[in-house]
């Protein structure tokens, strides 16, 4: 059976692999198997991946891993306690909470966080700039002096305007994120629509008779996915530290709750004797960024047309 099983894959990789497809459903299998070898080829990229892949087990099992209540402290025995005193491997905060189990638990606000902001901000930015770049003249006139008012503010002093505007929560500032995060998608999905609008493709489905919005729901939109896919991961570091800057100023999640960047905001009191207090949520928060850049130059490079001919 096994020796069965390893004649098999050398046919799997030469059907996924062929310059010939015969099927769409070979084609797409094949593209997809083609960009997983080179994002495979590249190990900071498999870093990012391992890093993130951690994260959401971390975040889905922490009911269970979790040594102690994120919640709940011995404020009478346990306050400020160093990394690994009294059966705390990260210390423990002013309370008496362990610092782990808290950072465990706050891995789920940053998954939800980072997941509700690209629901909300990719598609809206790609719809935006999709529209744009295909209908063109006012529409698209309108639509990018919009976008330009956008970013003509620096993205975390907007997030705190509105944010401040809508007032303290976790759900407030997920509005907040997500309305400064879509500008930067419009204008690249903007651009990759001026570069195919006029392409054969394009004028092959107008003229069978297809409406303009189908040609930007079906035709247009699915062509800038792998860049969208690209650059919202990039985008991944930027959001959490938004959300966390948000937290530190007291306009995200509210205490108990615990967020890595309130966390850190309740710690700097201490940053000088009880060092680790602020300094394990910012390691959290600089482990998280650095994977979701790592992976998102692994996609990248991996999606990108130009690397799948070398």
């Amino acid at each position: 059976m096994t020796a069965l099983s390893e004649s098999r894959v050398p046919g799997w990789r030469a059907w996924l692999l062929t310059e010939t497809p015969t099927s769409r459903r070979q084609a797409r299998l094949g593209h997809a198997y083609a960009a997983w070898l080179r994002f495979r080829a590249n190990p900071l990229a498999v870093l990012g991946l391992a890093i993130i892949l951690a994260l959401v087990l971390v975040a889905a099992a922490a009911n269970i891993i979790a040594p102690h209540s994120p919640y709940e402290g011995d404020l009478a025995n346990a306050r400020l306690l160093p990394p690994g005193a009294g059966g705390y491997l990260l210390g423990t905060d002013d309370q008496g909470r362990d610092i782990l189990a808290r950072l465990i638990y706050g891995s789920r606000l940053t998954l939800t966080v980072v997941t509700l902001v690209a629901i909300i901000a990719a598609p809206l930015g790609l719809l935006i700039g999709t529209v744009a770049g295909y209908a063109g003249g006012w529409v698209d006139a309108t639509l990018m002096r919009v976008t330009d008012i956008f970013l003509a503010f620096p993205k975390l002093v907007l997030a705190l305007a509105f944010a401040a505007a809508l007032g303290p929560g976790i759900a407030n500032a997920v509005i907040a994120i997500a309305i400064t995060s879509w500008p930067p998608y419009a204008r690249m999905a903007r651009a990759e629509t001026l570069g195919m609008r006029h392409s054969d493709y394009i004028a092959a489905v107008q003229l069978m008779g297809a409406s303009g919005w189908r040609v930007v729901l079906r035709h247009v939109m699915p062509m800038c996915l792998s860049s969208l896919i690209v650059r919202v991961t990039l985008d991944m570091s930027g959001i959490i530290l938004t959300a966390a800057g948000l937290g530190f100023l007291g306009l995200g999640a509210q205490p108990p709750t615990p967020e890595w960047g309130a966390m850190i905001a309740s710690g700097r009191r201490f940053i000088l004797d009880q060092w680790w207090v602020a300094t394990m949520p910012g390691i959290a928060i600089f482990v998280v960024s650095l994977g979701f850049n790592l992976l998102g130059d692994g996609l990248r490079d991996a999606l990108d047309p130009k690397e799948a001919g070398r």
